[in-house]
């Protein structure tokens, strides 16, 4: 396995659904959630809000199985090829980039995030 770059033990991870390539989120990992979506073929991120280990979907059941993990050429950012069950977006959205910087929503919500988070 190629050695990864952690800056402060995270590596950012950028997660692109791998049918369709749009970009579906980003988010961080250290080297225990990169293992654990290896082993598992279930996207793993670290939190560093919570400054904890999460799996995707744990709570939503909104899973991310991992088809393929790129490295970029300095060895400190992945990507995450994934199919992706409902919605990558916690606020229910197909994606996290839902919005312009205008604040223009350019996608429709696949579930509410009040009835899906109580």
């Amino acid at each position: 396995m190629i050695p990864l770059n952690f800056d402060n033990g995270l590596i950012p991870v950028i997660v692109q659904d791998a049918d369709t390539r749009e970009v579906l989120m980003a988010a961080y990992a250290n080297n225990e959630a990169v293992e654990l979506t290896r082993t598992t073929g279930y996207a793993h991120y670290y939190s560093r809000s919570r400054k904890k280990l999460w799996k995707k979907g744990e709570e939503s059941g909104h899973v991310q199985r991992v088809v393929r993990i790129l490295v970029d050429c300095d060895e400190d950012c992945l990507v995450y090829e994934v199919k992706q069950t409902g919605a990558a977006c916690h606020k229910g959205y197909p994606g996290c980039f839902y919005r312009t910087l205008d604040g223009n929503i350019i996608a429709q919500r696949v579930f509410d995030p009040e009835k899906v988070y109580k």
